[in-house]
C-alpha cells in the first residue's frame, strides 16, 4: 500500500516582506529545503527541532494551509496542490495557534458545526463528542463559550475537532505546549496510542524528546531539510547537538 504521508524534495520559501517599513534588506527566507519522507498507517513519527527549522511550515503544507515552493507532497494518496479539498477532508490538524474556532459558540457547538463540515453522519456525531471529550479530558468544557476559555482549554477542543471525522492522517503542531507538561505528555501519550491503533498516520512535532522517544515509532530531525531520520535511539545524538543550539524564529 502507498504511504498516507508523501514528501518528495519539498522546498519553502517566503518573499522578502513588501510592507514600507519591512528591512530593506531583508532577504526571501528559505524554511524548506528538499525535505523528502514517508509515513505509513498505523505509523507515529515525530518532526523535531529547535524553532525555526520549518516544522510548523511544513506541517501547513501537508495540512493544505500552504502552498510549496517547489516539490510534490500527496497526503492520504491526493496531491495536496492540484486535489487541496479532498485532501483536507482526509487531515485531521491541530496546529499551533489555532483559530479556527468562533469564540462567542459554546465548545459543543463549534464541534457540531465541524462535525456537519467534515460529513460526520448526524447520528453519530453526539457519541463522537463525548468520546473524544473524554478522551482528552474535555467533557466539562463543551458547554462553555469559546472565549472563556483558557489556551490550554481551547487546545483539548481543537483536539477534538482534529478527530471528529476520524481522518487518515493527524498532523498536530505543539498543540499541548500550553498544557502542563504532564497533562501534556498524558494526553498526547493517550491519544496518539489510540489514533495508530486505528490505523491513521500521524506526525507531530515536538520539543519534548522524553516524549518523544515514548510514544514515536521514527524520529525525523528537521533543519530545513532532514538532518537525520530512524528510530530515537539512532538520531539522540545529533538530537541533542541540535537542541544545544542557539534558538531561532520558527519557520
Amino acid at each position: 500500500m502507498p504511504p498516507e504521508i508523501e514528501a518528495l524534495a519539498l522546498e519553502k520559501t517566503y518573499p522578502r516582506p513588501w510592507w514600507p517599513r519591512a528591512r530593506r534588506r531583508e532577504a526571501p527566507r528559505t524554511a524548506l529545503r528538499g525535505v523528502s519522507f514517508e509515513v505509513r498507517a498505523g505509523e507515529v513519527v515525530a518532526l523535531i527541532g529547535p524553532n525555526g527549522a520549518g516544522k510548523s511550515t511544513l506541517l501547513r503544507i501537508l495540512s493544505g494551509l500552504l502552498l510549496p515552493s517547489a516539490g510534490t507532497a500527496r497526503v492520504a494518496s491526493r496531491d495536496v496542490v492540484r486535489e487541496r479539498p479532498e485532501c483536507r477532508r482526509e487531515v485531521g490538524a491541530a496546529l499551533a495557534d489555532d483559530r479556527g474556532l468562533s469564540p462567542r459558540l459554546t465548545a459543543r457547538q463549534n464541534l457540531r458545526f465541524y462535525a456537519a463540515l467534515y460529513g460526520v453522519p448526524a447520528r453519530e456525531v453526539e457519541a463522537r463528542i463525548e468520546e473524544l471529550s473524554g478522551l482528552l479530558e474535555a467533557r466539562r468544557l463543551l458547554e462553555r463559550e469559546v472565549r472563556t476559555l483558557s489556551t490550554g482549554e481551547k487546545a483539548r477542543v481543537v483536539l477534538t475537532r482534529a478527530l471528529l471525522h476520524r481522518p487518515r492522517v493527524l498532523l498536530l503542531d505543539e498543540v499541548t505546549r500550553s498544557l502542563d507538561p504532564g497533562a501534556a505528555r498524558r494526553l498526547r501519550t493517550r491519544l496518539l496510542s489510540d489514533v495508530a491503533a486505528r490505523g491513521a498516520a500521524v506526525l507531530f512535532a515536538s520539543h519534548d524528546l522524553a516524549e518523544v522517544e515514548a510514544v514515536a515509532h521514527r524520529v525525523l530531525l528537521d533543519e530545513g531539510r532532514i538532518a537525520a531520520a530512524g528510530a530515537f535511539p539512532e538520531v539522540r545524538p545529533t538530537a541533542e547537538a541540535v537542541f544545544a543550539a542557539v534558538p531561532r524564529e520558527e519557520g
